[in-house]
């Protein structure tokens, strides 16, 4: 301990910089992250809460394989299509996507058009896949 203290007096330089990128890794992920769910935790919201699945992927991907009664809106027109979801108003709205990466925007999409709670499928579709979860295809 005494070495690290002795550490921390002869660089102050390095560890500003280290608490600087710390705290803006923090920012970031506070500003851009939004909660997200497993997909066991999914399931479990979808089965108990009746949680509503909006999929925000290509209509190709799709239509290869979905969650049974998933709403399929693109992410490019989720902001027009935000109104199509005010009937599920009051019920989780869990946002799947390919890999959980761009389903974040589309949480902070659906949480300014008021629906709430809304959480980002984590791992994404994939990640659903890779449990063997069911899909639907047409």
């Amino acid at each position: 301990m005494a070495q690290f203290i002795e550490f921390l007096g002869n660089h102050p330089v390095l560890v500003g910089c280290w608490l600087a990128a710390f705290a803006a890794i923090l920012f970031y992920h506070q500003r851009t992250g939004s909660k997200g769910v497993s997909p066991a935790q999914a399931v479990g919201l979808i089965n108990r809460s009746d949680a509503i699945v909006v999929d925000v992927r290509d209509k190709k991907d799709f239509d290869e394989g979905h969650i049974v009664d998933a709403v399929h809106i693109p992410a490019a027109k989720l902001a027009q299509r935000a109104s199509e979801l005010k009937k599920h108003k009051g019920k989780p709205v869990i946002v799947a996507c390919k890999l959980g990466q761009q389903a974040g925007d589309a949480v902070k999409a659906l949480e300014a058009a008021e629906h709430d709670p809304v959480y980002k499928l984590v791992g994404g579709m994939t990640e659903w896949r890779a449990q063997s979860l069911p899909v639907v295809s047409k």
